[in-house]
């Protein structure tokens, strides 16, 4: 298993994943969605290349939008390619857009995407119903992972 620099790999089946999501915000719920996608857009995909970083959702005049999500420009299509920034249409039935519309109104909630997949062929798109952090949340999510990390270290050691 080659070593990643800087960078970590997505979940086995995903193509992409936002790791800094669960960092910067408290995830409450997690919605799968259909994205309505170019074919330039599928290809570069299905090469396993997108950034969700610094992506999130938006919802205008009932319809569900991803902004700022990165798909990177397909290399043989040279001509025909997509803008790599486009905003991009969400599926979802009407019911859970105006769910979501409603939560994301009255308490301030955000929806962040959390990984891009493919499933029986298709492209989802995972978004988390998500609730800022305060920088004392952070602070104990590192402290918590550290624990962790340490007691597993500790078990590994005791087995030796």
């Amino acid at each position: 298993m080659a070593k990643t620099r800087g960078k970590r790999k997505a979940a086995p089946g995903d193509v992409a994943s936002n790791r800094q999501a669960a960092y910067r915000y408290v995830l409450l719920e997690r919605i799968e969605c259909g994205i309505v996608l170019t074919g330039t857009e599928v290809k570069s995909l299905r090469e396993g290349k997108a950034q969700l970083k610094d992506g999130y959702a938006t919802i205008r005049d009932g319809e569900v939008w991803l902004i700022g999500v990165y798909i990177p420009p397909y290399a043989p299509a040279s001509r025909a390619n997509h803008e790599p920034e486009r905003e991009r249409k969400l599926l979802l039935h009407a019911r859970e857009i105006a769910r979501l519309q409603s939560k994301t109104a009255e308490r301030g909630w955000t929806l962040v995407p959390t990984r891009i997949y493919f499933k029986d062929g298709r492209a989802k798109v995972e978004i988390a119903l998500a609730r800022g952090k305060d920088t004392h949340d952070k602070r104990e999510s590192i402290r918590d992972r550290d624990v962790a990390r340490d007691v597993a270290r500790e078990l590994r050691d005791v087995g030796r």
